[in-house]
This record gives C-alpha cells, sequence and structure tokens, in this order.
C-alpha cells in the first residue's frame, strides 16, 4: 500500500483543524438547520441580508438566526461584511451540490443517532449503532422495516453513487455481447432494469435476500419486465448455497463492499464456482485509493464507518489491493480496469485464471 498523507501544516493551523473535530457533531447540525431552514437559500437568491431581515423573511426567531449564522462563519458556509452576511462557495456547494445533498442526509438520517456506539462496534465486531432502528444483525435484513425517512436517505446515497455510473457501464459491459446476467446483490433492480432498458435482448436473474428482492419484484412489475428479469431468494452469506449456473456474465455492483475479507473470498468462490471459461465476472466499486479528488477519498473513508456502526460491523470502502488479493485466492484474475467511471467508481472485468 501507497504512503498517503502528509503533516505539513503549521502548528496554529493543525490545533484549529483539531477544534474542529472536537465540535464537528455540533457544527453539522448547525450547517444542516442552516440548509433546513432556508436560510442558505435565501442568502443565495438575496446576495446579502442582515439578520433581523433573514428572521422576518423566514419566519425565525432573531436569536435562532443569529447564532446559526455565527455557527456558519466558523463553518465558511457564510462571510460578513458592513453587518450582512453573504453566501460562500462552501454555503453553495452545501445547497446546490446533489452529492453533499445525498451525504448529509445519509449522514443525518442513517448514520448519526448510532454512531455513539463507535467504539462499541468495532471492540465487538457488530453493528451496535443499528439497535436505534431495530434488532436485526445487518441493516440489509431490515431495509425494507427501517422509518420511511431512514430508507429515502439510504436510498438516495446507495443509487446517487450507482446511478451516475450507468450509462457509461452500459457501453463498456455490452461491448462482448452478454446475452444473461447474474445480478448478485441485485437489490432493488435498479441495475437490472437500466439494463434491459438498454438493451432489448439480456435476460437477468437478481440473486439477494428476500427482504430486497420483494422490493425488485414490484419494481419490475411496474415497468412490464417480468418475462426478461426474475429473482432468486437467498441468504447470500451461506457458502453451501451455489450460485446459479450458466449466464454469461455475473455483475456486482457496490456489493462486495458490504462483506468482510472474508466473506468476500466465498461470494467471489460462489462466483467462479458458477462460471465457465468464456464468462465474466464485473465488479463495481468505489475503492478509495484510485480516487481523483480527495473529497471523494474523505466521503469513502467516513463511508467505511457506516458499515461499521449500522450496516454490519465488518465492512468497509476497501483499498483496491485488497480486492485484489481476494480476486486471486478466488482463482480468477482481473481481466480490465475501467476507472474514472461516474462519481468515483471503477469496473474490474474479471476472468478464471
Amino acid at each position: 500500500m501507497e504512503d498517503y498523507g502528509s503533516d505539513k501544516k503549521r502548528a496554529v493551523t493543525a490545533k484549529l483543524d483539531a477544534q474542529k473535530l472536537a465540535f464537528g457533531p455540533i457544527m453539522f447540525q448547525a450547517a444542516k438547520a442552516l440548509r433546513d431552514f432556508g436560510i442558505l437559500d435565501y442568502l443565495l437568491k438575496n446576495k446579502k441580508a442582515s439578520v433581523e431581515t433573514i428572521a422576518k423573511e423566514l419566519d425565525i426567531s432573531v436569536y435562532g438566526t443569529k447564532v446559526l449564522l455565527e455557527a456558519g462563519l466558523s463553518i465558511e458556509v457564510v462571510m460578513l461584511r458592513n453587518n450582512e452576511y453573504i453566501l460562500t462557495k462552501t454555503g453553495f456547494f452545501l445547497i446546490s451540490d446533489e452529492l453533499t445533498k445525498v451525504n448529509m442526509n445519509f449522514t443525518h438520517d442513517v448514520n448519526y443517532l448510532g454512531f455513539f456506539k463507535l467504539q462499541e462496534s468495532i471492540k465487538n465486531g457488530k453493528p451496535e449503532g443499528l439497535k436505534v432502528f431495530g434488532e436485526w444483525d445487518t441493516v440489509y435484513e431490515g431495509l425494507s422495516e427501517l422509518p420511511e425517512k431512514v430508507q429515502e436517505s439510504w436510498f438516495g446515497f446507495d443509487h446517487y453513487y450507482s446511478d451516475t455510473s450507468f450509462p457509461e457501464l452500459m457501453e463498456i459491459i455490452f461491448k462482448e455481447n452478454p446475452k444473461s446476467f447474474l445480478d448478485v446483490g441485485g437489490n432493488t433492480g435498479k441495475f437490472s432494469l437500466k439494463t434491459t432498458d438498454y438493451n432489448n435482448d439480456v435476460k437477468i436473474t437478481i440473486l439477494d435476500h428476500p427482504g430486497q428482492t420483494k422490493v425488485a419484484r414490484q419494481n419490475i412489475k411496474n415497468a412490464g419486465k417480468e418475462n426478461r428479469i426474475s429473482t432468486i431468494d437467498v441468504n447470500l452469506l451461506d457458502n453451501s448455497i451455489p450460485f446459479p449456473k450458466g449466464f454469461d456474465a455475473i455483475w456486482m455492483s457496490q456489493f462486495l463492499d458490504c462483506f468482510s475479507q472474508e466473506e468476500i473470498l466465498g461470494l467471489l468462490t460462489r462466483a467462479y464456482n458458477a462460471m465457465d471459461e468464456n464468462s465474466s465476472l464485473f465488479i463495481l466499486e468505489t475503492f478509495w485509493d484510485m480516487q481523483k479528488y480527495e473529497a471523494s477519498t474523505y466521503s469513502l473513508h467516513a463511508t467505511s464507518l457506516y458499515f461499521t456502526v449500522i450496516a454490519n460491523g465488518n465492512s468497509q470502502m476497501y483499498h483496491s489491493e485488497d480486492m485484489f488479493k481476494l480476486i486471486d485466492k478466488a482463482g480468477l484474475k482481473v481481466d480490465k480496469i475501467y476507472n474514472d467511471i461516474g462519481v468515483s467508481h471503477s469496473l474490474l472485468k474479471c476472468i478464471k485464471k
């Protein structure tokens, strides 16, 4: 693994950054309140305004508006000039950038309450923070039963990252004209539906937990694709259950990062056993070491901790070397790598050695 990071900042800057971490959860809520109350939107539309004007126009107390905007100064989402507040570039992205909105909603609705249990989760190797929602071993088992707002933010997060990659993916995976896909961990059927929209001949089977396939079947029915997309209910962590054979390609999208390395090896081995010499395994993942931008790496490292506390207690957003080793151990090899797909994805095409 290559070196990463540096420690060249001045001591005064380092101490400021330490305070940002110490008060991070408080300032996060301030930023969200500035967004949700419409204060940042108001400044975007009106260029500048006083506390009193904003309070009156948005029907918020002067006190509440004042403490939020003063916090906003320190988190650099607003500036103060001649007793009037002005939106900064960071404030603009907070309300206008879809990636930022998706990440903030995911952090607040899915993660915030449970993260009090981070240390307990690491000690126990279990997603102890998930208990704020229910008594499940993993979030995937309870996904269909989570509160509506939590589901909305979870799926918004999950789908944003995958949806932006679909147009590029279709051109790549259909270069070899596959006629059938096994969509392992197909979730609500997003990939399968997009794929059948793109290609009129391909047929797909989704393999996933019953909670996910139930939702997928309804989405498939709504799209009128029952004759081209089927589902199989399965416990994906039961290595005694083989994957069905006879598919041109096996697809795993944002899937393997949901499991520990031991579990990934089991899934890859089952994929290997279901493949023939002409089959391909496509793995779409967001490897933190393959990112062009620091914002992407930062987001992925934070997402790893979501897996620790909420999802399952033992998975993460992986470094590519970790995945390559597991692919090799399963008897497969990486035939091609496609980077910079969508927001931050890499696509691995794997074949049998």
